[in-house]
């Protein structure tokens, strides 16, 4: 019966291209020495956006660095990661424990080397950090982007949701200073905010008696126009009947010439 145990790290390894070509990258600073590189052949790469990798073989300089391939090409700034299980050695101890050999009286008494667990805890000791295992602050430099140019013809297809419009910012309220008032002062604007009002009610009720002459005029206007319009008719009437008659008097008279 095969009572071995296996023991692996989790390994997740971040790192940035130093060249970088269609579908192929070189990448450093992954790995410390081609043995590294050779141990993790074929191992699969992963990118932040999501662009799957695999490393292929170590070159000679930097030593660590290696040639990886991808889906797609990737940029610069991409972040390559890769993560991967890495198998802890154990050395293998034995030590004969002779406890079932004991008389009863001692067997049941008999106690075991305590745990490196148990002695931290009970002598309170700390554990141990080595300063590799630590984590380290990340110091990435600011991501310059060019900025979007959409040529003309484009724009004019796009929806207008989508289209650039040129609105001005939007401008702070003007934040006034608060004005404490004393008595004196509080009374002369009281008395001028009641002189404002009644000269807004003044305006407004001139307005109004305004708007009722500017009705009244113009219901007489259209009186007097219809009376006009009358007497003309009146008028063609009277007219229109003489010319009538002169035109049959001038008629009669011809016949009788005839």
């Amino acid at each position: 019966m095969d009572k071995s145990t296996e023991i692996v790290k989790k390994l997740k390894l971040t790192v940035t291209p130093f060249k970088v070509f269609q579908k192929s990258a070189f990448i450093k600073d992954m790995f410390n020495t081609p043995l590294e590189v050779a141990k993790f052949t074929g191992a699969c790469l992963r990118t932040v956006s999501g662009i799957r990798g695999q490393i292929k073989k170590s070159v000679h300089n930097p030593p660590g660095g290696f040639r990886a391939t991808f889906e797609d090409q990737i940029q610069m700034s991409d972040i390559v990661f890769v993560r991967t299980w890495y198998p802890v050695d154990l050395p293998q101890f034995y030590n004969t424990v002779t406890s079932l050999l004991l008389p009863p009286d001692k067997k049941n008494s008999w106690k075991g080397m305590r745990t490196v667990g148990q002695i931290r805890r009970e002598e309170n000791i700390p554990v141990l950090q080595k300063e590799d295992s630590n984590y380290k602050p990340i110091e990435r430099k600011p991501q310059r982007y060019k900025p979007l140019i959409i040529p003309k013809s484009l724009q004019q297809a796009l929806p207008f949701k989508s289209t650039h419009k040129n609105i001005a910012p939007k401008q702070e309220p003007f934040k006034r200073v608060a004005v404490v008032k004393d008595p004196k002062e509080a009374k002369m604007s009281k008395m001028m905010k009641m002189l404002r009002e009644l000269y807004k009610h003044k305006q407004y009720e001139d307005r109004c008696k305004m708007r009722e002459r500017v009705d009244n005029h113009r219901a007489q206007m259209a009186i007097d126009e219809e009376r006009k319009l009358k007497r003309l008719k009146d008028i063609k009437k009277v007219v229109y009947r003489r010319m009538g008659k002169a035109e049959q008097s001038k008629k009669e008279a011809e016949d009788d010439d005839i």
